[in-house]
């Protein structure tokens, strides 16, 4: 999924549904950096969590 996920793809934290869209900033390895438009910067590590790629306007 990591392959997927570039800097600049919308995308959602599938457990944490109140952190709203966030834009990858950065990836390397497993570690991906978001922007979270409701909870800021964060750190995920791809390995552990799947996120959500956010394809259109519908799925915001």
């Amino acid at each position: 999924m990591s392959d997927l996920i570039a800097p600049g793809t919308l995308v959602r934290h599938p457990a944490e549904p109140d952190w709203g869209i966030g834009q990858v900033q950065s990836v390397i390895g497993a570690r991906v950096t978001v922007n979270f438009e409701n909870a800021g910067k964060r750190l995920i590590n791809s390995d552990i969590v799947t996120l959500q790629i956010v394809a259109s306007e519908r799925d915001f």
